[in-house]
């Protein structure tokens, strides 16, 4: 655990497989988790809409495990998202979200 998947627009400034790469060492910086516990994928959208003067996004989200508290998951936000600025022009949307999962009722094999 965890779970990042990041969605962006088809135009990225970088890479999508560095940006994965990236995106998982940043969690992983985060002290937060174990290397072999993070799970990052990509999905690219090619229809989308934006605010004025955007032309492109990416959107983190981030399923962890409930638990980690209010300060956490906000160094964890914020980390994620200076690894977007420092690859990303202006004119792109950013955004992250962190989201708690419930050990009551997720699996996996």
């Amino acid at each position: 655990m965890p779970h990042i998947v990041i969605e962006h627009s088809e135009d990225l400034p970088i890479l999508p497989q560095v940006l994965v790469e990236k995106v998982h060492q940043a969690v992983f910086d985060s002290g937060l988790f174990d290397l072999s516990t993070i799970k990052t994928r990509a999905i690219a959208y090619q229809h989308y809409e934006l605010g004025e003067g955007k032309d492109g996004f990416i959107h983190i989200g981030a399923s962890i495990m409930a638990g980690r508290t209010v300060e956490q998951k906000q160094m964890l936000s914020e980390q994620l998202l200076n690894c977007l600025r420092t690859y990303c022009r202006r004119s792109y949307s950013l955004s992250v979200n962190i989201y708690d999962m419930d050990a009551d009722i997720y699996r996996k094999c």
